[in-house]
């Protein structure tokens, strides 16, 4: 017969050597009387540290952003103050064309024969255009004639080309209404000629009649 005592003994034995080395060193831990250690606590000064850096970004963040916003805000108000009448300015623009025809009108053969009242009426054409040209130069409303000046498609208008032998191909052979600036926009274009390279001159043909000669010549 078995001895029960060997069989709870054997079946101890098979127990302890089924244990895991975690569970082995748990006990031996627990049996010693030790707690296990502590974690270290947060060092408050470099947590103070680390806050001061974050604060210190978003504060520069914001800074440059506010710097941004108050040029931005600048601009814009300067360029509502300038091109904020460029619409009545356009509109003015008609009046100024009009006192130019009638002084182009008024040439110089009628200014001379012309009587003293029809004179002091064509002055006072002449200083209405410079008071008016003045007024719209206050409000940086500026006017150009690019007469000889290479063509720009960003301020002039071409209406036509033609042969100029005194104006290089490409450039402005004839103005026919002046353009005006904005400040740096264009508020009206110039409208121009421009002036394009002379066709080629066909060559001229030998003539035939000593080539080919009649019938009644010497041989």
């Amino acid at each position: 017969m078995t001895d029960p005592t060997a069989r709870k003994s054997r079946h101890a034995g098979g127990e302890a050597d089924t244990r895991k080395p975690e569970a082995e060193a748990a006990e031996a831990q627990a049996s010693s009387g030790t707690d296990p250690a502590p974690a270290a606590p947060p060092d408050p000064l470099a947590e103070a540290r680390r806050e001061t850096v974050e604060f210190k970004d978003k504060l520069l963040r914001t800074l440059a952003e506010m710097e941004n916003l108050r040029k931005r805000t600048e601009r814009e108000i300067a360029d509502a103050r300038m091109y904020g009448i460029a619409g009545f300015a356009r509109e003015v623009l008609a009046v100024a064309d009009n006192m130019h025809r009638a002084l182009e009108a008024a040439g110089p053969e009628l200014r001379e024969s012309a009587d003293a009242k029809v004179k002091a009426l064509i002055e006072g054409v002449e200083l209405t255009e410079r008071e008016l040209l003045k007024a719209l130069e206050k409000h940086d409303v500026k006017k150009f004639s690019p007469q000889g000046e290479k063509f720009d498609p960003n301020v002039h208008q071409a209406m036509f080309e033609i042969e100029h032998p005194d104006v290089p191909p490409g450039h402005v052979a004839q103005v026919m209404q002046a353009g005006y600036m904005i400040g740096e926009r264009v508020l009206r274009p110039a409208m121009v000629g421009v002036a394009k390279a002379a066709k080629p001159q066909p060559a001229s043909q030998p003539s035939l009649a000593n080539d080919n000669p009649g019938p009644g010549s010497a041989a």
